[in-house]
């Protein structure tokens, strides 16, 4: 809570215009998105405070918010245990105490003996008796009426106090007062979906009547909430097909499907598709056959088989004489990909180029002249692929591996890169691959714009892997166990999470834990990997581990995505009640890929936490990795799912995907239907929640 005297002083400066320039605190609320007045109308409270009423001291409860009045009795600057101002005020027989470990010594003169005061804050129990720490606090004079509403609460930055931003806010409203009133949907749609007039319900919720539930404000069930919450879903539905259209609008090379390379390839793989694989792949054949660009999320659970299905991708692209580039978020998974794929190709005749940041310069500026003459047909890579002085000679199609580890701004710039070779009126075809299942409502909110294929099953062979919780006491059996595998001539995988000790979380790290099972396990080869060696030394550890010349690999989560070593059966996670649900299942999958029956062991630090209890019950009890998505959406929401698309795409800030799927699928339905029937109506909608940033839905 702010300090009463910052609160003051931002009270009493003059509020900026919310288009002014951006210095002071224009520069401040431009950090958080207010820049315009449509901006300030949107930016709606977070919770409610109840000033409507004022409590005894005596009838407070502890550890709750309330409202108090009482009169100062006394004021003093201790220093035991620290400097702090401590106020006694009276309110009749009763006394609190106000705590300020903060202040100015302006604050020291404002709260003088006999001054009255009505205080907002929490109560707890100090020392002394009943107490408030920095509450809130404005002078009153005895008998002074008290508010007739809710007292909004907006998040805000530091140096704007709320007495400031309501006040802008208010001033933003005014000016849009005719705007406002002018609703952007249809008097058909409020009454077929039964939803509220825009301005009435944008005022109700900054300006709460005294009839308003509380409780419905909070829980955002007021009929006010449902109207705002679908508005936002269906300016998020707007942008997501007005990008698509735009999108489908464009030219991109048609590859058709010639079944020459494509057909040697499948010739070639010691193993049949699954029916899953094969179903992405006519999907996928049958989007880069048509003249606008694909753009298709290929989604699978770990393991199922997605590279192949992306190097069919690349071999139909290169059968119509045009290039492909497959990009991944880390060298170690870029590498194995260029590896993989490489002993696929080159024997069929394709010419594969690697292409990553840590290059020599001479092998950087070979591989970058291959890729832009033309020689090259797939590139292989990190994000050095879309980086300055990279060209592509005929660009057909770009694979993004784990899409959700790149920015919008970077899958971007790699799709420009098709826009500047030979064919400059084509844009390539773009596939990204996720081996992070997406719930379907993730996928109707925020991949509106993409086509999706799932691979929805795994290939035959595959061991189940069996998941085992147990407490970080019980280490010494966990050793027992590795040793006895790894005598047995498998291998296994111990992951840290932290590279460095923290001292906040205290964990582990991998190089202590390096040490420590070196010298508890004297007869096994251990190895160590983490993200801050250097590539070469990364890569001599992984190829021991791959020829079976380390049997033990400690590692950080590097390891998360890509690295397969079939021998590996035994994976040990520490610390696991500190990672999320998506991450632990891909840690997870990179065992059981071969006939031994595989086990993950979960360490979990004592005691664990109600959310943490949750996270581990779901990963116990399911391998599969829909199940767990949908789980760890309802746990711990959007944004690991999302991953850096987030920083662009805005996210819904007030409505929740799984509670109001109703109301986005209405909103889905009605951006179609506005888009052809009301599109002056639907670019009205769009500018006032969204303004510029529709750009970033782009990608």
């Amino acid at each position: 809570m702010p300090r009463p005297a910052r609160n003051k002083s931002a009270a009493s400066a003059p509020a900026p215009a919310p288009a002014s320039g951006a210095t002071g605190i224009a520069q401040k609320l431009a950090g958080i998105g207010l820049r315009a007045d449509w901006d300030f109308a949107l930016h709606l409270p977070i919770r409610y405070e109840d000033e409507t009423r004022i409590t005894r001291v005596r009838d407070a409860r502890i550890g709750e918010p309330c409202q108090v009045e009482a009169e100062i009795t006394h004021n003093e600057i201790t220093y035991r245990p620290r400097r702090q101002l401590v106020v006694q005020a009276r309110d009749g027989d009763d006394v609190i105490y106000l705590r300020f470990l903060n202040f100015y010594g302006s604050q020291v003169k404002q709260l003088a003996v006999g001054r009255r005061l009505r205080l907002f804050g929490d109560v707890r129990q100090g020392f002394f008796g009943a107490e408030m720490v920095h509450p809130r606090y404005h002078m009153v004079s005895e008998g002074e009426p008290v508010p007739e509403a809710l007292t909004p609460v907006y998040s805000t930055t530091a140096g704007v106090g709320q007495v400031a931003l309501r006040r802008l806010i208010d001033r933003a409203l005014e000016r849009l007062h005719g705007e406002l009133a002018d609703d952007a949907l249809p008097a058909s749609v409020l009454d077929r979906l039964r939803l509220d007039a825009f301005a009435p319900s944008v005022m109700t919720l900054h300006r709460p009547p005294p009839s308003a539930s509380p409780a419905s404000l909070a829980e955002r069930s007021h009929p006010a909430w449902q109207r705002i919450k679908f508005d936002e879903m269906l300016a998020q539905q707007l942008a997501m097909k007005k990008a698509r259209a735009a999108r489908d609008a464009k030219s991109a090379p048609r590859l058709l499907t010639k079944n020459k390379l494509t057909d040697a390839l499948k010739k070639s793989l010691p193993f049949a598709l699954t029916v899953a694989q094969q179903r992405a792949w006519r999907e996928i054949s049958a989007d880069l056959a048509a003249p606008h660009p694909m753009q298709r999320l290929l989604q699978g659970d770990v393991g199922s088989g997605k590279t192949i299905v992306s190097a069919l991708a690349a071999a139909q692209a290169i059968d119509n004489g045009y290039q492909a580039v497959i990009m991944a978020p880390t060298e170690i998974l870029a590498e194995q990909h260029y590896r993989k794929l490489s002993a696929l190709l080159v024997p069929l005749g394709v010419t594969v180029t690697w292409l990553t940041g840590s290059l020599k310069a001479k092998e950087k500026r070979a591989a970058i002249e291959a890729i832009g003459s033309g020689e090259t047909q797939l590139a292989i890579g990190t994000h050095a692929l879309f980086q300055d002085g990279v060209d592509f000679a005929r660009l057909g199609l770009t694979v993004i591996d784990e899409q959700h580890r790149f920015g919008v701004g970077q899958r971007l710039a790699l799709r420009e890169k098709g826009e500047r070779g030979i064919d400059v009126k084509h844009e390539p075809h773009q596939l990204m691959m996720s081996a992070t299942p997406i719930p379907r409502t993730l996928s109707m909110s925020y991949f509106a714009d993409l086509d999706v294929s799932v691979i929805d099953e795994l290939p035959p062979g595959r061991t189940p892997i069996q998941t085992k919780l147990l407490a970080e006491s019980r280490r010494d059996e966990v050793l027992a166990r590795i040793r006895a595998a790894c005598q047995e001539g498998a291998q296994a995988y111990w992951v840290c999470p932290l590279i460095e000790e923290s001292e906040t979380l205290q964990l582990k790290t991998a190089v202590e834990t390096f040490d420590a099972l070196t010298a508890a396990l004297p007869d096994v080869k251990v190895g160590l990997v983490h993200g801050r060696m250097k590539a070469a030394e990364k890569n001599d550890v992984m190829a021991k581990f791959l020829a079976n010349e380390v049997q033990l690999l400690v590692a950080t989560t590097v390891i998360e995505v890509g690295v397969d070593v079939a021998n590996a059966s035994l994976m040990v996670i520490e610390h696991a009640e500190r990672m999320g649900l998506a991450q632990l299942h891909q840690l997870r999958g990179r065992v059981g890929r071969g006939a031994r029956h595989s086990t993950c062991i979960l360490l979990y630090q004592s005691p664990l936490g109600e959310l943490a209890r949750a996270r581990l019950k779901v990963i116990y009890e399911s391998t599969d990795g829909f199940e767990i998505a949908r789980e760890d959406l309802r746990l711990r929401g959007p944004g690991e799912h999302l991953g850096a698309r987030q920083s662009g795409a805005p996210l819904l800030r007030f409505a929740d995907i799984e509670r109001d799927v109703d109301l986005l699928e209405a909103a889905r339905e009605t951006a179609a239907w506005m888009l052809r029937q009301e599109p002056a109506r639907a670019e009205k909608h769009l500018a006032r929640w969204l303004g510029s940033r529709q750009y970033y839905l782009k990608a």
